[in-house]
């Protein structure tokens, strides 16, 4: 979906051209040659009509106009830009593509285009808590290294191990193979994805590969470029700078050219790596954008940036207080304000908000900067009402309201509330019921799986230690607002498991070697003895 500018209420343009006609309108009717016009000779009338001969001043019926026209461009709702629904959990997978070509070495980007990429992706770890991200790399060849995951600390440890001689320096860059590696890890999500490259360079021969991607496949894809067209020295193996044949440092330029027109061709976002979090806060919403799209077109919000123009229309509102003007017009912009406003004024209390937005408006703002109590004593829509006190942690409150709510996706929450209140049985009949509402409904049915198994637990574990071992440690629940899209996972008591870093620490290899080691074996080499003994098992 293109995000150009737009209006999102189009129709109330149609209001725009009533100002200047307006303007026109109250101009013929005060102008006294038009008066005179049909008794006194035109050649005559100029000379005997005598005008006002103060300079121009502004008027209340151009004030009116301005009005009129700012009025209507608001109330159309100029926007450019995508917004994330409120109520949309951050599922969106995403598959990073790195090259580890010798390019990557360049110190254009300090200290290295690779180490700088690494840290990217650690950002994007960050933003994404929660988000399923995976990693793969690429020269000639393309190989997994992580499926996607949402532990950190796993990532972590594998970017650490990265380096460009990890993979076997081979002709060309085949993004093409790294393109359809990315796309089965993310064809196996149940949600659509992100596959995202940080390269410095492109071969053209593998861009009709992203055009057909484009044309095909429901993820899309993101280009990162890590270098400068000035280049940098590039560093070796041991960290010394690279000399050619001269004795000169040998310069790696990025190939800004070829990204171009893989961007062009195969319209493919393209982006360059920066030093703040602005590149990565970019993959997140474009991610998060392509989900949406892509699962519900109807979940599409965009930005209203009508609401300044509010700014204008008060600094007019002020030319009213001036002596001699005409009041009226207030009064008539006011009623007719009042006859359009979608809901009733809301005066219980004197705040300058409800001057402005309704209740729900006011509960949305808070609901967005996570001030979950004051939303639910703003929204009197019970759906949003209902959610807000579901994310303050008032789950029984929350339950009353779901349970006044027609449909499955009301009966889906009801449940979840029972859920978080250690009531498994009331849960297990509230996913019954959506279930009988709505088939297939998968993340009832995964629910109701779960409640019945915690249950089981329950009976199983002794009285005095049921508090402690049977009920569910993390509760995530659907937020695509009342849609019912998302998944709730209520674990209770799971076997023992080892972190990453020491299931790690346990193998005789460092994570490098592993990675050099599983490399080989895929492109059919035999397995390369180990660097060092470093990555060994630690005393």
């Amino acid at each position: 979906m293109e995000q150009g500018f737009h209006f999102i209420r189009p129709l109330w343009l149609l209001l725009l051209p009533v100002g200047p006609l307006l303007l026109w309108w109250w101009g013929r009717r005060n102008d006294p040659l038009q008066r005179w016009k049909g008794m006194i000779a035109p050649h005559l009338l100029a000379h005997l009509v005598v005008g006002d001969s103060e300079r121009w001043r502004p008027r209340p019926i151009h004030l009116v106009c301005a009005v009129l026209v700012l009025g209507s461009i608001a109330c159309a709702g100029p926007t450019w830009e995508l917004e994330s629904p409120p109520f949309a959990e951050d599922r969106a997978p995403l598959v990073v593509a790195m090259d580890l070509s010798a390019a990557m070495n360049a110190m254009d980007v300090s200290p290295t285009r690779l180490e700088r990429a690494k840290q990217k992706v650690r950002d994007l770890m960050a933003l994404r808590v929660g988000g399923r991200t995976g990693l793969i790399v690429y020269t000639s060849s393309a190989h997994m290294v992580l499926p996607p995951t949402d532990d950190a600390a796993l990532m972590e440890m594998f970017l650490a191990a990265l380096s460009t001689d990890l993979l076997p320096a081979g002709k060309g860059l085949n993004a093409g193979s790294a393109l359809t590696l990315a796309d089965k890890l993310l064809n196996a999500e149940s949600d659509p994805g992100t596959i995202v490259f940080f390269t410095s360079g492109f071969d053209d021969a593998q861009i009709p590969a992203f055009v057909s991607h484009r044309q095909h496949s429901r993820q899309q894809v993101l280009m990162l470029a890590v270098g400068t067209t000035e280049g940098g020295p590039l560093r070796g193996a041991n960290g010394q700078i690279q000399t050619g044949s001269d004795g000169a440092p040998v310069n790696a330029k990025l190939d800004d050219a070829a990204l171009q027109r893989l961007s062009t061709q195969a319209h493919i976002p393209l982006a360059s790596v920066t030093s703040g979090n602005e590149d990565m806060q970019w993959v997140q919403r474009e991610a998060v954008h392509h989900l949406q799209i892509v699962k519900d077109n109807s979940s599409v919000h965009w930005k209203e940036y009508g609401y300044f123009l509010c700014y204008p229309l008060v600094l007019i509102a002020l030319f009213w207080f001036r002596r001699g003007w005409m009041v009226r017009w207030v009064f008539v912009l006011g009623f007719a304000g009042l006859a359009m406003h979608p809901t009733s004024a809301m005066a219980a209390d004197w705040q300058v908000a409800d001057w402005f937005f309704t209740p729900d408006q006011q509960g949305r703002w808070y609901y967005e900067h996570r001030d979950f109590e004051k939303a639910a004593q703003r929204f009197q829509d019970p759906t949003w009402k209902g959610w807000a006190l579901y994310q303050h942690g008032r789950w029984d409150d929350a339950r009353k309201i779901f349970e006044t709510l027609p449909g499955a996706d009301a009966k889906f929450m009801t449940g979840n509330s029972y859920a978080h209140q250690f009531e498994y049985e009331e849960a297990k009949e509230a996913y019954d019921e959506a279930l009988r509402m709505r088939h297939p409904f998968p993340e009832a049915e995964a629910n109701l799986r779960l409640m019945v198994t915690l249950m089981k637990q329950r009976e199983s574990v002794p009285a005095e230690d049921q508090d402690d071992e049977s009920r569910p440690d993390q509760v995530k629940q659907d937020k695509e607002g009342a849609k019912g899209k998302g998944q709730m996972q209520v674990m209770g008591k799971r076997p023992t498991q080892l972190p990453a870093d020491v299931w790690m620490r346990n193998l005789s290899v460092s994570p490098a070697d592993f990675l050099r080691t599983k490399f080989s074996v895929e492109d059919g080499q035999p397995a390369p003895a180990p660097a060092s003994s470093a990555g060994g098992t630690p005393p």
